[in-house]
């Protein structure tokens, strides 16, 4: 792994680790996002477990580097969704960018990683 690949990859644990953690605690910023969203405060919470998930996945890839490349579709299937449920309400850029920035930074981890894909997970 590279020095830039592993800087990625932390600065993405952090993000879905605090990101997916405050869905689940409920933090008004993202009960709002989620009502603005149109999407029930339920998938809210399973959207926070989803993200952990991720994150976790991302640090077992610390060890076992092949992991990475299957966290990063586990979370860039997410980000995507995100991405689309921004578009479908066409909110402004302003507050959608997060979700796309955040989708780029992730498949571009997805692709350093792609070599992970041909190995078996477990």
């Amino acid at each position: 792994m590279t020095v830039f690949s592993i800087a990625l990859q932390s600065l993405l644990v952090l993000y879905y680790t605090f990101s997916g953690s405050a869905k689940i605690a409920g933090v008004k910023y993202w009960s709002d996002i989620f009502k603005n969203l149109g999407l029930p405060q339920w998938f809210r919470v399973v959207t926070g477990i989803v993200q952990l998930v991720g994150a976790a996945l991302l640090i077992i890839g610390y060890w076992y580097v092949e992991v990475v490349a299957w966290a990063c579709i586990w979370l860039g299937v997410t980000m995507l969704l995100a991405c689309l449920a921004h578009f479908r309400v066409k909110d402004p850029i302003s507050k959608s960018a997060a979700a796309f920035v955040f989708t780029v930074l992730i498949i571009t981890l997805s692709i350093i990683n792609a070599d992970g894909l041909m190995l078996p997970l477990f």
